[in-house]
């Protein structure tokens, strides 16, 4: 299948296809191994967050500000 051929899609075949690809990539992202240097980062992340020194976001904040000064 071509990225011509999904874009010829109706827009019910195109989510259907979308959520088949994410189940696959979050299945095949579980069974992987975090590199140190990644775990290091994201426990320092976590560090920052439980210390107070940064706050999580949630996504529906965030997405609305993405490309604004």
């Amino acid at each position: 299948m071509t990225v011509e051929d999904v874009k010829a899609l109706p827009l019910d075949q195109k989510i259907q296809l979308m959520e088949a690809l994410w189940e696959d990539l979050r299945e095949r992202f579980e069974r992987l191994e975090v590199s140190p240097q990644h775990k290091d980062l994201l426990d320092r992340r976590r560090a920052r967050v439980k210390q107070g020194a940064a706050k999580l976001l949630d996504w529906d904040a965030v997405k609305g500000t993405i490309g604004r000064p």
